[in-house]
């Protein structure tokens, strides 16, 4: 495979240094050399992008993807899609995805129970093109919890969003069973959700329940994810190792002392977009501000966003995604994460495009190699038209990606491509 080279570039690289013009010389899928200046590689041989100044970053990681969650306004909607549709829906995700410049994505939960491991599997064969991707289980719930869907003339689990069970020896066979598929994570729902009609504040499941489930996970070297966004839950979360937090809104002082502690074990996905977008942007959808405000939406995103300013302060990692994929939260618009952290947590962009690169390649438990433009690493990059760090919502408008490539190869190829003979070459 012939080297690219992307000259006349402002590379940001993810380390949080501040950006620099340079070149990067990518050869198969990795980075092989970054260097400062201009026509300072050697170009014989090679494909050469000249960027004409436009910045080069490392692909982005998505934190908390729904790939099998639909666009549709409840969780009902989104189960009843058949799974022969289903699997064609989360292919046509799966690329929206990559486009919009997300190159890695950790699954959140699936809606149906091997929906993101076909995914994952068609995308590492390269039967589809998408985001390096992490395969969740489906939630795993207890009766009454996020997820149970069951009705009292149909309690039939089969007919449910989540898994339900009931009890640690329920719970050490529905995680088996979701091992044996082949998921990277196991995903359990802690707490409540308003939209459910469960006080988000409730914690659902015991600690015999979960323990149950770390013992099975770490024997077989996965890991765990939770829906928790309660202050018990939370900590729940911290003596069981449960490494990715989805939500913490209600985390109290208690909560934040012990994953500051371990805050190189977790990861926290708030979901911002959800809270905001549920508060104030579901009308159409019968969810008027009135009405969100009642359910206790805007009353838990007030306190999320004081949570998190406390988490940013305390060095907690925080990462961006959470819940894409409903009616007035589409899948595509994810990357208002970055915007929202800034506009309501008081970050830096240079915070917020580090939680979406080199948090999100540790994320991918892959921090050695992935989120940093550096020798060696994987060649997942943007080509962005225009500063991320002086304009944060240009990452929102995929007609200002220039370029996305994953893992060496182009998913969108750049228009600005440089002649070879301009440096005395001929061309191929």
């Amino acid at each position: 495979m012939a080297d690219i080279i992307f000259t006349n570039v402002r590379i940001f690289d993810g380390s949080g240094a501040q950006p620099f013009s340079g070149e990067v010389q990518v050869q198969g899928n990795r980075i092989v050399r970054v260097a400062q200046g201009s026509r300072s590689l050697p170009v014989a041989g090679a494909t050469v992008i000249d960027g004409a100044g436009a910045t080069l970053m490392p692909g982005m990681v998505e934190a908390h993807t729904h790939f099998s969650w639909n666009d549709q306004p409840t969780l009902g909607a989104i189960q009843r899609m058949p799974v022969e549709e289903h699997i064609l829906w989360c292919k046509h995700i799966a690329e929206r995805y990559l486009k919009s410049g997300w190159t890695s994505c950790v699954g959140a939960a699936t809606a149906k129970a091997r929906l993101d491991v076909v995914i994952r599997n068609a995308i590492e064969s390269g039967q589809i093109p998408g985001p390096r991707y992490l395969a969740a289980s489906q939630e795993i719930t207890v009766p009454g919890g996020l997820g149970d869907e069951t009705l009292p003339h149909l309690p039939f689990p089969e007919f449910s969003f989540g898994v339900v069970v009931s009890g640690a020896e329920e719970m050490r066979k529905v995680v088996r069973q979701f091992l044996k598929y082949g998921v990277d994570s196991i995903k359990l729902n802690l707490s409540g959700e308003y939209i459910a009609g469960i006080a988000a504040e409730m914690t659902t499941m015991t600690d015999a329940e979960i323990a149950v489930a770390a013992e099975e996970v770490r024997m077989r070297g996965k890991r765990m994810a939770a829906h928790a966004r309660s202050a018990a839950s939370v900590k729940q979360c911290v003596r069981h190792g449960i490494e990715v937090i989805y939500h913490a809104s209600f985390a109290d002082e208690e909560a934040l002392d012990m994953l500051e502690e371990n805050k190189d074990k977790h990861f926290v996905a708030p979901g911002l977009a959800w809270l905001i977008n549920t508060s104030f942007h579901g009308s159409e959808w019968g969810l008027t501000p009135e009405i969100t405000e009642k359910m206790g939406y805007h009353r838990e995103l007030e306190a999320a966003v004081e949570t998190l300013k406390k988490m940013r302060k305390r060095g907690i990692r925080i990462l961006p995604g959470g819940d894409y994929g409903f009616a007035w939260i589409k899948h595509g618009t994810n990357a208002r994460d970055l915007e929202y952290f800034v506009k309501y947590l008081g970050m830096s962009t240079m915070e917020a495009l580090l939680s979406a690169t080199k948090f999100g390649g540790q994320m991918m438990m892959r921090g050695h190699e992935l989120g940093q433009i550096k020798d060696g690493f994987l060649a997942d990059l943007l080509l962005v038209d225009g500063d991320p760090l002086a304009n944060i919502g240009i990452l929102q408008d995929q007609n200002r990606l220039l370029a996305v490539m994953k893992d060496g190869v182009f998913y969108k190829e750049p228009e600005i491509r440089s002649v070879r003979s301009r440096y005395g070459l001929t061309a191929a």
